[in-house]
C-alpha cells in the first residue's frame, strides 16, 4: 500500500504580476493547517494565462522557480504548477513538479490553446512525464490535454495512479471541464486530480474553478467552486489496485504508441 496527500489551492491569479501571485501562494501555504505532501497550483500560477512570453518568461534558474525550491524545501514538500519558461530561444507552458531536495521534473504541455494563440507563442512539448512520490506514480499534463486522451492514455509501459491536470480552464466550458476530467479518470482507471484558478483576468475570462477530484470509477471525491480555498485528499493505491483487479478493462485496451 502506498499513499500520498494533495492538497489543492484554487485561488485569483493578479494578471502578469508575479511578485502579487508568489506572495499570495506563500501565505496560504503557510497557512494550511493540514499536513500536506503535495501541493498543487493552477496552470501559469505566478502571471495567468497570458501570452506575452518575452516580457514574463524566465529561466529554470528564475525567480518563480527559486520561489519554488524555497518553499518546497522550507515547509519539506513537493510544489508543482505551471510556469511560463524560455529555453533555448524557446518559450515553454512549463509544469514543474519540485521536490523538497531541490531536484525538479518538468512536462511542456503538449497541446498549445490555438483558440488564445499559444500555438503561436509557445512550444509544444513531445513527452509524457511520469513522476512518483511515496511510491504513487502521477501523470503530468497541462489544461487543454485534457480534451485529447490519446496522449494521457495508459500504456502497459507507461502505467500511473494518478493523472494532474494544472489549468486555467473559463467558467463558460465549465460542463466540459468536469466531464472530460471524470472520462479520463474512467478510461485509464486512475485518480484524476485538476486544479483551476478562479477570478477573472485581462481577456475579461471569467473562471469558476471547480477544482476536483475523481477516483478510479468516475466518482467525484472532492470539490471547489466559485470561491479561493483549497481539497487535500489522500490516495491510497490499494483502492487503484482493487479496482483494477475486480474490473480489468486496462487488460483489454488497444496497444499502441505516439511516434
Amino acid at each position: 500500500m502506498s499513499t500520498l496527500n494533495f492538497t489543492l489551492i484554487q485561488s485569483n491569479l493578479i494578471w502578469e504580476d508575479k511578485t502579487a501571485n508568489l506572495q499570495n501562494f506563500a501565505t496560504q501555504i503557510d497557512a494550511l493547517i493540514t499536513k500536506t505532501q503535495v501541493v498543487l497550483l493552477p496552470e501559469m500560477f505566478s502571471t495567468g494565462f497570458s501570452m506575452n512570453a518575452p516580457a514574463l518568461a524566465e529561466t529554470m534558474n528564475g525567480e518563480s522557480v527559486q520561489w519554488m525550491k524555497n518553499i518546497a524545501a522550507k515547509h519539506k514538500i513537493i510544489i508543482a504548477g505551471s510556469l511560463i519558461i524560455v529555453e533555448d530561444g524557446k518559450y515553454y507552458n512549463r509544469f514543474i513538479w519540485m521536490q523538497p531536495n531541490g531536484v525538479a521534473f518538468h512536462y511542456d504541455k503538449r497541446h498549445c490553446f490555438s483558440l488564445a494563440g499559444e500555438d503561436e507563442h509557445f512550444t509544444p512539448g513531445n513527452k509524457k512525464i511520469i513522476v512518483q512520490a511515496n511510491g504513487v506514480k502521477i501523470c503530468l499534463q497541462v489544461c487543454y490535454d485534457l480534451r485529447f486522451p490519446v496522449f494521457s492514455r495508459q500504456t502497459k509501459d507507461n502505467e500511473y495512479d494518478v493523472l494532474v491536470y494544472v489549468a486555467n480552464w473559463p467558467a463558460r466550458r465549465q460542463y466540459a471541464w468536469q466531464h472530460l476530467l471524470i472520462a479520463r479518470a474512467i478510461e485509464n482507471q486512475c485518480y484524476v486530480i485538476g486544479i483551476n484558478r478562479v477570478g477573472t483576468d485581462a481577456n475579461n475570462l471569467e473562471y469558476n474553478g471547480l477544482s476536483s477530484i475523481i477516483n478510479p470509477l468516475g466518482e467525484v471525491q472532492e470539490k471547489l467552486i466559485d470561491k479561493e480555498g483549497t481539497i487535500s485528499y489522500t490516495i491510497d493505491t490499494t483502492s487503484i489496485n482493487e479496482i483494477r483487479k475486480n474490473l480489468p478493462f486496462l487488460n483489454d485496451a488497444d496497444e499502441f504508441k505516439i511516434l
